[in-house]
């Protein structure tokens, strides 16, 4: 958010105080300041020029050239194709070499029909003050020629950048005048009303008592809004705004448009307070009604797009016909132009949540919308048509106030009253609090403080701070706290009992897993919205499957929850593919599951919250080995390094497969738990040829494989004690074996058959390949292992070696394996 230091100034009396001062000051008793920059700087150049002369051009009919006085004695000549440029006028001059605001290019000296130019009149457009470029800017002064155009133009400022995350909680932040309240109470100074003008002079208003007004109907809206004002003004002359009015929009980036639309974002900058003006004329019905849309209604908003709307968004409607979509944007049909002669204006309070769903699921966020969605004061919804009317007779002085200010529902503030006790502040705070020092804090800021005897007082918070902020008696230290200044408050030890921190189990699981996958595995983390988009759904085929559906997703395509992690991660494959061959994803983070009931909060089943560690990897190198059995090894790893026994392993199910569909349900292997009901702990595996299909992966073989680790299952296990030996004094002695088995013969059951003929001098199995092709029946594949054999007593001798062949020969045959060689 940008403030203007210039427009602070209409109220409260800055003078003396550095800008990086104000800045560090802002940061430390109300918002967080991201820094401090000058406008108006791409004008320093330009200056203002007389023209002395003004001829048609020799050779062109459309351009004029003209003699333009730079300075005293100084004389230029320039080509102009504007059609309003003429003698004795005072414009804006850009000599050669000097750069153009509006995108700094230098101006180079050229022919223009074969007259030279030796300098540039500039339109407003081109000076980057609006887009107007019909003509160029002529200036109502008579100052000398050469005079900078900063010294005639209100165009220099000093802008303050406030980080928006620190305002969300304060409403009266989102305006001028509110920092100028903060402001006026750091440095002490007197707060100017609202209706104060720059130069200090008071707005003034006269709003007739009986006349001219639309009536307002809010009672459809059921509460979404709170108040609804209206006021009729015609005789209105719609034109560009005057000088002081564009700078200051300009200056916060804001585009000037007209008087009438600039004045509604005036008021949207200077109080806060969303407004929106109709052509009054454009208005087909008897009344202004405000209700709630019908499922499939349509408008049109000023954007030029058809919105489609649901029975949650709010609508403003002059009879049946919407004319605007509630605190987000008006319609395209009603529309101030030029030729508006009759205005309605509409400022109003409306649902803070109703607004903010409505412009999250449309897509549409505006500045209004914005303000909106903080929960504002609906008593500047009055106070901000008041100056708006007071301003607009200003700017259009033919313009009359037709009728009083509507104001159905009668709203009014009720008051809140949120009990201090000075003493309770000084706890909090460590520091003393006293009744004088508490008043000097909360009254420049609005509050009221009664005196309710021992130390304490009745505070009667005003109504812009009411809506979210100030609420219980914690938030009144908070005030006194930041008007202290934070960094004011004495650093001391805290005196409190301190016990050893207790790390949550699941917390510390999740963490070591990540770790272990980015450290040891060698994978890279995704991050993943929790919502799975509908083209991916269609890829992977699972659309037809159940969910847990978001009410305002974050965007049209992602209202499903999504169900398990690991189709998430899929999804960002294909991107990480284009530019290379091994791509190592992880992802951490939560499926939900509709079917099985959660956790039950407000009288609503939450779905059903799975944790899942989950890993995919995509090798499509000629010489790779096959990823599966690179990600059953991780996988295998994680359980160890987790502390976690060795689980048994088996294949997948035909209604496990269909759950997972993504995984080959041939080539996929289940870790399941034997002590808690054979729950299944985690799955690896290959992914399922459609799968790789969706995934655009077209390189030839078996190229990806994934994994899926339910962390909470994993947290149900044991874990193992650890136990540690000594380094073997003994070398170890490597075995090579190939088995040739059957296609259905997993690896699980040979490394156990290779442990169990020797447990006491083995001490690893480890597959190091799987063939199958030439040379082997058909059905067949060769299992390749290195058993490690060691004895803590003596070397093994090649008679060990032998025995421990037999016996592998022996119990491999009554397995119906062959041990080859």
């Amino acid at each position: 958010m940008l403030l203007s230091l210039k427009w602070l100034q209409r109220y409260v009396d800055l003078d003396g105080i550095d800008p990086q001062q104000l800045a560090l000051d802002l940061t430390m008793a109300t918002a967080e300041v991201e820094g401090v920059s000058s406008f108006g700087d791409a004008l320093s150049e330009v200056i203002v020029g007389n023209v002395v002369e003004c001829d048609r051009h020799p050779n062109a009919d459309k351009l004029s050239l003209t003699r333009v006085q730079a300075g005293p004695g100084d004389f230029l000549q320039v080509v102009c194709g504007a059609p309003n440029v003429a003698q004795g006028q005072s414009i804006a001059l850009l000599r050669v070499g000097q750069r153009l605001p509006v995108d700094g290019k230098k101006l180079k000296k050229t022919k223009i029909r074969g007259e030279a130019s030796e300098g540039m009149i500039c339109s407003e457009r081109e000076l980057g003050i609006s887009e107007e470029h019909d003509g160029i800017l002529v200036l109502d002064t008579d100052v000398a020629p050469g005079t900078p155009l900063l010294d005639v133009l209100p165009a220099r400022d000093t802008l303050i950048d406030i980080d928006n995350k620190s305002l969300t909680h304060r409403p009266d932040l989102w305006g001028h005048y509110g920092f100028a309240r903060e402001l006026a109470a750091i440095y002490g100074r007197e707060l100017k009303p609202h209706m104060t003008q720059e130069g200090g002079e008071r707005l003034a208003i006269d709003v007739p008592a009986s006349g001219e007004e639309v009536p307002i109907n809010i009672a459809p809206s059921r509460g979404l809004c709170p108040r609804y004002t209206g006021l009729v003004m015609r005789d209105v002359v719609v034109g560009p705004s005057p000088a002081w009015l564009r700078f200051l929009l300009l200056a916060i980036g804001q585009r000037p448009i007209n008087n009438v639309v600039d004045l509604t974002n005036f008021i949207l900058h200077d109080l806060g307070q969303p407004m929106h003006a109709f052509d009054l004329d454009r208005l087909a019905g008897p009344e202004i009604v405000v209700r709630l849309a019908e499922p499939g209604e349509r408008i049109r908003t000023l954007d030029a797009v058809d919105r489609t709307l649901t029975a949650d968004d709010l609508l403003i409607c002059d009879g049946d016909r919407p004319v605007a979509l509630a605190g987000v944007m008006g319609g395209e049909g009603t529309m101030v132009e030029p030729g508006t002669n009759a205005v309605f204006l509409e400022s109003a309070s409306f649902d803070a949540a109703t607004i903010r769903r409505t412009s999250t699921r449309v897509g549409l966020r505006t500045d209004s919308s914005a303000h909106f969605e903080k929960s504002l004061d609906p008593t500047w919804a009055a106070t901000g048509a008041t100056k708006f009317a007071a301003l607009l007779q200003q700017l259009s002085p033919t313009c009359r106030i037709a009728g009083p200010m509507s104001d159905p529902g009668g709203w009014s503030f009720d008051g809140r009253t949120v009990r201090l006790r000075t003493a309770r502040a000084s706890k909090v705070l460590g520091i003393d609090i006293a009744a004088d020092r508490a008043r000097e804090y909360l009254e420049p800021l609005g509050f009221t403080l009664n005196d309710a005897g021992e130390g304490s007082f009745d505070v009667d918070v005003p109504s812009w701070r009411a809506t979210k902020d100030i609420e219980i008696e914690e938030d009144l230290i908070e005030e006194i706290g930041r008007r202290h200044r934070y960094d004011e408050v004495e650093p001391l030890a805290p005196r409190a009992r301190v016990e050893p921190i207790v790390h949550d189990p699941e917390l510390t699981l999740v963490r070591k897993l990540r770790e272990c996958l980015a450290y040891e595995c060698g994978y890279d983390e995704a991050y993943n919205y929790s919502f799975l988009p509908d083209d991916l759904c269609a890829k992977l085929d699972l659309e037809d499957r159940a969910y847990a559906r978001v009410g305002n997703a974050v965007a049209a395509h992602m209202t499903r929850m999504r169900c398990d992690v690991l189709p998430s991660l899929l999804g960002s494959l294909p991107v990480n593919l284009r530019s290379q061959e091994v791509v190592p994803l992880f992802e951490v983070g939560k499926g939900y599951r509709p079917e099985v009931d959660g956790e039950e909060r407000d009288g609503k089943k939450l779905p059903f919250e799975v944790i899942q560690a989950c890993g995919a990897l995509v090798d499509q190198r000629k010489e790779a080995e096959s990823p599966c059995r690179t990600v059953r090894g991780h996988v295998e790893h994680l359980l160890g390094r987790m502390g976690r026994p060795a689980l048994p392993v088996r294949r997948l199910s035909d209604s496990e497969a269909a759950q997972i569909s993504w995984m080959h349900p041939g080539r996929t292997a289940v870790f399941h738990d034997p002590d808690n009901d054979f729950r299944i702990v985690a799955y690896v595996g290959a992914l399922h040829p459609s799968t790789v299909a969706a995934l655009d992966i077209t390189a030839p073989g078996e190229v990806a494989a994934a994994f899926c680790i339910d962390v909470r299952e994993l947290l149900r296990m044991p874990e193992v004690e650890q136990s540690y030996e000594p380094l073997a004094k003994f070398p170890s002695q490597p075995v090579d074996l190939a088995f040739l088995v059957d296609e259905s013969t997993t690896v699980a059951e040979l490394t156990r058959l290779c442990r169990e003929a020797n447990p006491k001098l083995v001490r690893a199995v480890d597959l190091f390949e799987v063939y199958r092709g030439q040379g082997l029946p058909e059905g067949k594949k060769s299992l390749n292992f290195t058993v490690t054999l060691s004895s803590p007593k003596r070397t093994l001798t090649a008679e060990d070696e032998e025995r421990y062949i037999t016996r592998v020969r022996e119990a491999a045959a009554e397995a119906g394996a062959e041990l080859r060689g």
